[in-house]
C-alpha cells in the first residue's frame, strides 16, 4: 500500500511521520505538497503536526484551503483513509472533515509529554489492531488540543460511536486529572461518521520503537495497513 504525507508551510512532523512508515513499518511513502491537486495513488493520506502556516489567524484555518484540501475532501467522500495528527486534526476539524474545533489548552500553556490513551473503538481501520479499553502510551504536543464541541455535537458522537481516544491513566481511567489540555470529557480522538477520517491529538508517529520511549504508535499504522491489504484481496 502507498501512504502520503503532506507537507504545508510550518509542518514539522512530515519526517517523524515518513519515518515510520518507511523504515519502521515498511511501507511506500511519498510527500504531497500542499499546492498539489493529486494525491499520486495513495491509499492513506496524513496530514502531519506543525505550525501550518504560522498558526497565524486560528490553527489550521488557513491550511484548511491549500488546493490540496480539496482532493482530500474529494478522497475521503469516495471512502479514502485520512489521518490528521495534532495540527492535521486541528485542519480536519476547520475542513469540516470532522466535527467540532480545538480550543486553546486549559493551561495556555505548550504542552508536550507522555500521555495515555484508552481505545474506545476497535471497529475502525485505524483501530483494529488494537483491543477494545486497551492503553496506548503515546506522546502530545501542542498549544491548541483542547476539543471542543456542542452539547448536541457530543450527544451524537457518543450515539455513532464515533470518540475512538479518550486520555486516561496508565490503567485506563478517565478523570480529568489524565486530561492534558483540558478537552471536552478527555476526547483525544474522533472519527467521522463512515470510519475512514480519523483525528487524534496525539502523536503516533513519535512512539515507533522502544528507544524513543513507546512502540505503541504502531498499533495505528498496523491497523491501516491491515485494513487497506483486506479490502484490496
Amino acid at each position: 500500500m502507498k501512504f502520503g504525507v503532506v507537507i504545508f508551510p510550518g509542518s514539522n512532523c512530515d519526517y517523524d511521520a515518513y519515518q515510520i512508515i518507511k523504515t519502521i513499518m515498511k511501507e511506500e511513502v511519498g510527500f504531497l505538497w500542499h499546492q498539489d491537486k493529486d494525491l499520486n495513488g495513495c491509499d492513506c493520506v496524513i496530514l502531519p503536526g506543525g505550525f501550518s502556516y504560522g498558526d497565524y489567524l486560528r490553527t489550521g484555518a488557513i491550511a484548511r484551503f491549500a488546493p490540496i484540501m480539496q482532493e482530500i475532501f474529494n478522497f475521503a467522500e469516495k471512502g479514502g483513509l485520512v489521518i490528521g495528527i495534532c495540527n492535521g486534526f486541528q485542519i480536519l476539524l476547520e475542513a469540516g472533515l470532522l466535527p467540532g474545533a480545538m480550543l486553546r489548552n486549559s493551561s495556555l500553556r505548550f504542552v508536550c509529554k507522555w500521555v495515555h490513551i484508552k481505545v474506545e473503538q476497535e471497529k475502525t481501520p485505524f483501530t483494529n489492531n488494537c483491543q477494545r479499553s486497551q492503553v496506548l502510551k503515546i506522546p502530545v504536543a501542542h498549544t491548541d488540543g483542547n476539543y471542543f464541541i456542542s452539547e448536541e455535537g457530543l450527544k451524537k458522537l457518543k450515539e455513532n460511536n464515533q470518540i475512538v481516544f479518550h486520555y486516561c491513566s496508565p490503567q485506563g481511567e478517565i478523570d480529568p486529572v489524565y486530561n492534558p489540555n483540558g478537552a471536552l470529557e478527555n476526547i483525544a480522538g474522533i472519527c467521522n461518521l463512515k470510519r475512514n477520517v480519523l483525528g487524534m491529538m496525539p502523536h503516533p508517529e513519535r512512539a515507533g520503537e522502544k528507544i524513543l520511549g513507546s512502540e505503541d504508535g504502531r498499533y495505528v499504522f498496523n491497523s491501516i495497513i491491515t485494513f487497506v491489504k483486506r479490502k484490496a484481496n
